[in-house]
């Protein structure tokens, strides 16, 4: 079925990007704008910007752009439908759908039958927990027995797969889904050489959904409570999904659909290991907490969070070798620039045993006294396991001093090597220099990695470690620059004068400059017999004439709902400036500053005049290569006089403009 055209002008009205990117990203206000660090490259500095005015979003970084349909689209990875039925579902908008011929339900995209797929799954084991004998006696039971209310178990959407082999995948086949998508799913295990289709993947376990970020199922957790009744002892106490289409592990924490809104008011996120303690945190009225499900903790699961706050602190159990091990992959949430800290809860307990021990408040009060950055903490693990063995200690600077060089910023690394030289008594500028020199190891196998580019740093704080021992000097940073210049993609004077020129018919074509008298009209008029190179721009040009010709004036939405991508991001980058005016310079100040709108004469003027005057050379460029090839002296004076007629008319131009010319 396909979504008729009057529901998606009504989800396109309903939709607010404020509101649609702020689900999947922290927004800080900036001027009329937002601005975040792009959810959809890796980035230090924001550069993504949303305008509400115009409903758009643009990353500076990696060119981005688009409306909320776009960034459903985008985030998630899904198709432009599946990316309309999300946003009707946010904003309660009954869809209605139009017949599809056979041919066009072929071609739907097999994201979007997983995610159906998925979803029925998870109603399937929600009734299953509450409709079924079986489900009350051991899903329910254990449930209730953990302390999860109703509320906590709609919340996560908690469900049970009853012990056959394959409830749910006959209730699915008798629902019309096919063999193909359960198996792909990760539902189904097909039996080689069975006239069965196969049997279920869960069976007699609690069912723990996992969500994406828009809070669409995209696998499952099980765990066992009863003995195999087989009499197989070897049945995992938990069991996931494998990889599919839209579940890759790596990508997703346990719980982040429900802690999304809490982690970026908090501004904090509390990481653990299981499903339950992200549960039992919520219960006890803690929900800024996420999940890594047991995996190790990734760089995609780091940014993930990020997204939505710098601030991490991960709560572990009170297994030290189990904290041993797992320090040694925390240099990577360094390296994204997030504040980590750790926590630690006595022996034999963890965050879910914990909080039913000794309750919400107590653990909020724990967690406030035992918290402890990820440096410092590191260090005292380590020092503990060295006791007064020289080597042992040297071995703990080495791996101390590694992470720290792992952190951005210069001014924390400066923090923590002052800390450490405390801790360890050991000289500061030996720990700056030591960082310095691995920085610098560092930078050079990246460089090596590069080839074509020369080894110089991208900029002072890239080899400084925190304080003196290393400078750069400016040409090598100026020869760096030159050499990345090179590398952008070079456009003559004429492109950038096409582009100027249509960008003032896209923006403003409508205005009026006088009564009666539009940007759209006066520009046209004044530019008769000139064609534009570049295809695109010649196009939108085009566009313009031939609506003109009709007396009508394009607006700037009809370029931002193109069907051309390559024009609607266009328009989108026309649109959003990297940088606003502060209201000060009005406000308190009374400094008026005026805006291109408020110039609209001037600019247009301009504007013509230096298309004009860039096309007059490509003109007299053109003479001399006939001049060149003259046979006649006849031929020679004509071209001549003709480059003449047009260097003439270039310099009045140029005058016009105030241009100082040779």
């Amino acid at each position: 079925m396909r979504i008729n055209p009057d529901t998606i002008d009504r989800i396109k009205q309903a939709a607010d990007i404020v509101e649609v990117v702020g689900d999947f990203v922290s927004l800080k206000k900036k001027g009329a704008n937002y601005s975040a660090c792009c959810p959809f490259h890796n980035e230090k500095t924001p550069s993504f910007n949303v305008n509400p005015s115009r409903q758009i979003f643009k990353c500076f970084g990696c060119g981005a752009a688009g409306d909320a349909i776009k960034f459903v689209m985008d985030i998630d990875g899904i198709g432009y439908g599946e990316a309309l039925r999300y946003l009707a579902a946010k904003y309660n908008i009954e869809i209605e759908e139009e017949q599809v011929t056979d041919e066009e339900a072929l071609r739907q995209n097999e994201r979007e039958s997983l995610y159906i797929i998925l979803n029925f799954a998870k109603n399937f084991y929600v009734n299953q927990l509450h409709d079924t004998e079986e489900g009350q006696a051991i899903g329910l039971s254990y449930f209730r027995e953990r302390g999860f209310s109703q509320e906590t178990r709609q919340k996560f959407e908690l469900g049970y797969s009853l012990d056959t082999w394959d409830a749910l995948s006959r209730e699915a086949l008798a629902k019309g889904f096919s063999v193909d998508i359960l198996e792909k799913a990760g539902l189904l295990i097909h039996r080689e050489g069975s006239q069965t289709a196969g049997y279920d993947r869960f069976r007699g376990r609690v069912i723990f959904p996992i969500h994406n970020v828009a809070g669409k199922v995209i696998a499952f957790g099980a765990r066992i409570l009863k003995a195999d009744k087989h009499g197989r002892g070897n049945q995992p106490k938990y069991l996931n999904s494998p990889e599919t289409e839209v579940y890759h592990k790596s990508d997703v924490l346990y719980g982040i659909y429900q802690a999304k809104n809490a982690i970026r008011q908090k501004e904090h996120c509390y990481l653990v290991e299981g499903y339950t303690d992200v549960i039992s945190l919520h219960q006890a009225g803690i929900e800024n907490v996420v999940a890594s499900s047991g995996t190790s903790l990734t760089v995609e699961q780091i940014r993930l969070i990020g997204r939505f706050t710098p601030n991490i602190t991960i709560l572990y159990d009170g297994d030290v070798a189990g904290v041993k091990a797992a320090l040694r992959g925390l240099d990577l949430v360094l390296e994204e620039g997030l504040n980590v800290s750790v926590v630690l809860f006595p022996d034999g307990d963890d965050p879910d045993s914990f909080v039913r021990k000794v309750g919400a408040e107590a653990f909020k009060e724990h967690i406030r006294k035992a918290s402890r950055d990820f440096i410092s903490f590191k260090t005292e693990i380590l020092l503990q396991d060295a006791g007064n063995d020289p080597f042992k200690l040297a071995a703990v600077i080495s791996e101390v001093v590694n992470s720290v060089v792992k952190i951005p910023d210069a001014i924390k690394r400066q923090v923590f090597f002052h800390r450490i030289s405390e801790m360890m008594k050991v000289d500061e500028q030996m720990l700056i220099s030591e960082g310095n020199k691995l920085l610098r190891k560092t930078h050079t196998q990246k460089q090596a990695e590069k080839p074509g580019r020369s080894n110089i740093p991208e900029g002072p704080d890239e080899l400084d470690a925190g304080g003196p021992g290393y400078e750069m000097e400016e040409r090598a940073l100026a020869g760096d620059l030159a050499q990345r210049d090179t590398q952008k993609p070079q456009h003559n004077k004429l492109r950038y004068q096409e582009e100027a020129f249509v960008r003032l018919l896209v923006l403003f074509g409508s205005r009026e400059l006088e009564p009666d008298i539009t940007v759209c009209q006066y520009v046209l008029g004044e530019i008769d017999g000139i064609d534009f190179q570049d295809p695109v721009f010649r196009h939108l040009l085009t566009l313009f004439r031939e609506n003109y010709a009709r007396s009508i004036v394009l607006p700037t939405d009809y370029f931002l709902q193109h069907r051309e991508p390559e024009i609607r991001d266009l328009t989108i980058g026309w649109l959003t400036t990297k940088y606003e005016l502060s209201d000060q310079w009005s406000e308190k100040y009374e400094i008026y500053v005026p805006q291109e709108a408020d110039v609209l004469d001037k600019t247009a003027f301009v504007n013509i005049l230096r298309l004009k005057k860039v096309f007059i050379e490509e003109k007299m460029k053109e003479c001399l290569q006939r001049a060149v090839h003259a046979v006649t002296e006849e031929e020679q004076v004509a071209v001549m006089n003709e480059f003449m007629f047009y260097k003439g008319v270039s310099m009045a131009a140029a005058k016009e403009l105030g241009s100082v010319i040779g």
